[in-house]
């Protein structure tokens, strides 16, 4: 505490520490060699990330086009982009330089890549329904391959170089096999009846071919007939063969031959074995099993051998690391958010953020390597977030009338423990209880509040970890509290009263124990966005998006001080430096940070360029979290003190000059 007292207690400033932001937006993942590199298309960068820290660099292309396709040498040296201005880009990856740019010679953008066994040949398919062959080394084009039909989505070189085979798919669903000694096509492999999507070669004369059309097949490649068809029920997007050498055995291989791994519409892995076509295991699954399309569906599924991994990544742009013999989840990181309308801290020492995005799912990220934690659940639009103070329990509501209470075990993982129904309508604020984790107060569009006990029985058992499904809560009370939506409810430090701000333009304070009304709020000009109660004060804060901020008096109701500088409505207040400082959050994308006592704005930080729908401080109150429509999170840290060091050198220096 000591440390504390003697810091200044008025904070300054605050620096930009991290982002969590978008790193990828859909079309092919690329991992290096040895693992620790993910290459992810995002528009028109290309982010190298690095999966150990979630840390990442871009290629940011300067033509301002998407990125159509790319590819790694199986060497790790050469990064080849290809984007809708039909030329190609050649990269040092690592330094982020581009070191060469030449036109594709397409007449329609690049759809597919792929590189031979020696990272010299780059084979690219084109919209155009042409493959051309560039020689890396000498930087020509030495074959222009006609004859397929629509665009060509697929390409692969014959493992073995000596064959100067390459392999091909278009929209025709047939395989060609093209002899790059006469430039011709010398075979077509047809038995798909839809989109082929990946080739897999197991040996140099069998190769198995996955489809749309729900199958997989596998083809001898010296009669170039099909050996054998595999039924998997699902559109698959992926076949990978598993390695010969390894125990499997926990996948349910149990004899030797031939066994792949399918990725697909259902969103789960399957094994399966060639010599019987039989499906020998089933990834269990934590969520009932939709039919097609469903938002869980997987896109791509890669191994690497190196790290022994498997690597899936899904439609909603989740990439997930398993262990490849057990398939145990290694980590999972999150590539896209949409609209971010809440967050907070959670953890013991705040080593977590929790993240309402415009989903029914919350994410979990672990700061320190960015690893992300899904949590199934709600059925729409989660809308608001809050935490016990311990940072281990903490609350959701969302737009399907219900909360739902979440707890962190100690290794990290989190359960949902209870769920409380009784709103009318999509519930829009949640606020948890301050000294223990006895109660929640909800609010909804309804324009009721709730009050929902949590029983000692339900804390205990979930510390225990004994909950398999989360049990039911009921509200004890519930109150008509405004005329409007309520957007924002709080609960006061000692647990003994809520205050309500709604698009009434008022604010209400409540008795906790039977929701009966002690007072009103009157004086903002527009609706009420946010309330807070001071941790030192009998003071409430309300912020409005007539722009202003306002403290009130808790005992006369009467209104102390007003504050304004935002240009825009003031979504979120919190009170930081232990209630001598205010920090709010505009829907221009602005934080503010208020003085109370001078009444000042002491510094506007610009860190985001859409609304900003979540503002949180960290326990140790040196740290903060902001979220927005923008997609992205970012992490302040408070830099008074540096700051502050370095004005004082600098006038040192003054003095000595």
């Amino acid at each position: 505490c000591n440390r504390r007292s003697a810091r200044l207690s008025f904070l300054s400033s605050y620096a930009v520490w991290r982002k969590i932001e978008p790193f990828y937006k859909g079309g092919r993942v690329q991992i290096n060699r040895d693992g620790k590199f993910m290459f992810c298309p995002c528009g028109t960068k290309l982010n190298v990330i690095d999966v150990e820290t979630g840390a990442l660099h871009s290629l940011q292309q300067d033509d301002e086009e998407n990125i159509s396709s790319f590819v790694l040498s199986p060497d790790d040296e050469i990064l080849v982009t290809g984007s809708r201005a039909l030329l190609l880009k050649q990269w040092n990856w690592r330094e982020s330089k581009c070191v060469r740019t030449w036109k594709a010679v397409h007449v329609a953008p690049v759809a597919s890549m792929a590189f031979d066994p020696t990272s010299t040949l780059l084979a690219t398919g084109g919209c155009d329904s042409t493959i051309k062959i560039w020689d890396m080394i000498k930087q020509y084009c030495t074959h222009n391959l006609k004859g397929s039909s629509g665009v060509v989505h697929l390409v692969e070189f014959h493992p073995d170089v000596s064959r100067l085979q390459l392999f091909s798919s278009s929209i025709d669903y047939k395989i060609r096999i093209w002899d790059l000694n006469s430039s011709k096509c010398v075979a077509v492999l047809d038995g798909h009846f839809s989109a082929v999507t990946s080739l897999a070669f197991a040996d140099g004369n069998t190769l198995v071919s996955s489809g749309r059309d729900k199958i997989c097949m596998v083809w001898d490649l010296k009669t170039r007939e099909s050996k054998r068809t595999v039924p998997v029920y699902e559109s698959v997007e992926a076949a990978v063969l598993l390695p010969e050498k390894g125990d499997f055995s926990q996948l349910g291989v149990k004899k030797p031959g031939l066994h792949f791994v399918t990725a697909g519409s259902k969103g789960i892995l399957k094994v399966w074995e060639v010599a019987t076509a039989a499906c020998v295991y089933t990834q269990p699954v934590p969520f009932e099993l939709k039919e097609e399309a469903s938002e869980r569906s997987l896109t791509q599924c890669m191994l690497v051998p190196e790290r022994n991994e498997i690597v899936t990544v899904s439609v909603e742009h989740n990439i997930v690391l398993y262990d490849a013999q057990t398939l145990q989840l290694r980590k999972q990181l999150a590539g896209y958010n949409d609209e971010v309308l809440d967050v907070k801290f959670l953890g013991p020492g705040d080593s977590h953020v929790v993240v309402a995005t415009n989903s029914p799912q919350l994410k979990v990220f672990e700061l320190a390597t960015s690893h992300c934690q899904i949590l199934y659940g709600h059925t729409e639009t989660i809308l608001a977030l809050d935490v016990f103070r311990k940072g281990l329990m903490f609350v959701s509501c969302a737009k399907d009338k219900s909360l739902r209470v979440w707890r962190m075990n100690r290794d990290g993982r989190v359960i949902c423990v209870a769920q409380g129904l009784g709103h009318a309508h999509g519930v829009g604020a949640v606020s948890c209880s301050r000294l223990k984790e006895s109660f929640i107060v909800t609010s909804s569009q309804d324009c009721t509040i709730k009050i929902w006990n949590i029983p000692e029985s339900l804390t205990s058992k979930a510390k225990a970890a004994l909950i398999s499904s989360p049990e039911a809560l009921h509200a004890k009370v519930t109150e008509r509290g405004h005329d409007k939506d309520i957007n924002s409810v709080a609960v006061s430090p000692n647990d003994k009263l809520i205050a309500t701000g709604s698009q009434d333009r008022l604010a209400k304070l409540w008795s906790c124990s039977d929701c009966s009304l002690l007072g009103v709020f009157t004086g903002h000009k527009r609706g009420i966005w946010c309330v807070q109660f001071s941790p030192v004060d009998q003071v409430l804060a309300t912020s409005s998006a007539d722009g202003t901020l306002k403290l009130w008096g808790l005992r006369d109701f009467s209104c102390l001080k007003t504050f304004e500088g935002h240009d825009a409505s003031v979504l979120k207040i919190i009170f930081v430096s232990r209630g001598a400082q205010l920090l709010s959050s505009g829907s221009d994308g602005l934080l503010k940070l208020w003085t109370i006592k001078t009444n000042e704005c002491v510094k506007t930080l610009d860190g985001h360029e859409d609304k900003i729908w979540g503002l949180h401080s960290n326990k140790q109150d040196d740290m903060v979290v902001t979220a927005s429509s923008d997609s992205s999170i970012t992490l302040w840290k408070d830099v008074t003190e540096i700051e502050e060091k370095e004005a004082q050198a600098k006038q040192e220096e003054q003095i000595m000059k």
